[in-house]
């Protein structure tokens, strides 16, 4: 497939799990890629690489995506390399997993900062592009967490509901420029965040087994393609919740 030749996209945070599955998905839909990192260097460009072997056309780009003068370097990088962000994908996350006796105000700050700043500094920095062109996919990747209890904490809990919010918020205020905004809660997906720290097993799921990255980039790429979709959240967790 090639719907999305001559687009770009970004995602940040897409070094491994459920970035890279969608870094890799949307190369595959014919997007030019940037993938975002802010540690994981040679992860990053293993993706980036694994797409070029493919006739892919992709990059990895180092950026801490909480600080607005890293994120206005990292758009400019895209710019320059690819061309204009089409499409965002905001999965850049910490799941800092804290009891409500140990958490501290410096883990609520970063979480805030890297869960739900980063998604307002790369919204605003390629509205304007999106606004020029009247296309723009904007996609959060949030968590079960926002409406649940969840098994990190009250930091993370909050800062995803925040995410979910502010999908609402800019949807509703870039519909008519052509630009949706929408969100994917995945519960328990088979990540490294999940399995070394929120959940050694599958059991309370009643599919019976943990989510896969793949699977999450399936709803991305949905979102990606569906212009009269937007403001909207679509939960993914084998059967644990409902929205």
């Amino acid at each position: 497939m090639a719907d999305l030749a001559k687009r770009v996209a970004l995602v940040t945070g897409g070094s491994r799990g459920i970035g890279r599955a969608i870094a890799i998905s949307l190369a595959e839909a014919g997007a030019a890629v940037a993938v975002n990192y802010r540690e994981k260097a040679a992860e990053a460009e293993a993706v980036a690489g694994a797409i070029r072997a493919e006739g892919g056309k992709a990059i990895a780009v180092q950026a801490d995506v909480s600080r607005a003068d890293e994120v206005a370097r990292l758009i400019a990088a895209v710019d320059r390399e690819l061309g204009p962000v089409d499409v965002l994908v905001n999965n850049a996350g910490v799941g800092l997993v804290r009891g409500v006796d140990e958490l501290t105000e410096a883990d609520f700050d970063l979480t805030v900062a890297v869960n739900l700043k980063s998604v307002f500094l790369c919204t605003q920095a390629v509205i304007p592009g999106m606004r020029t062109r009247r296309w723009g996919r904007i996609v959060n990747i949030s968590s079960g967490a926002a409406r649940g209890a969840g098994g990190v904490g009250p930091h993370y809990n909050a800062s995803k509901a925040g995410m979910e919010g502010m999908t609402r918020g800019y949807a509703a205020r870039l519909v008519k420029d052509g630009i949706t905004v929408n969100a994917v809660a995945p519960s328990l997906i088979e990540t490294d965040m999940v399995k070394q720290g929120v959940a050694s097993s599958p059991a309370r799921i009643p599919l019976g087994r943990f989510g896969t990255p793949d699977e999450c980039a399936l709803i991305v790429m949905m979102l990606v393609r569906n212009a009269y979709m937007t403001g909207q959240t679509v939960a993914l967790s084998g059967g644990m919740s409902f929205l």
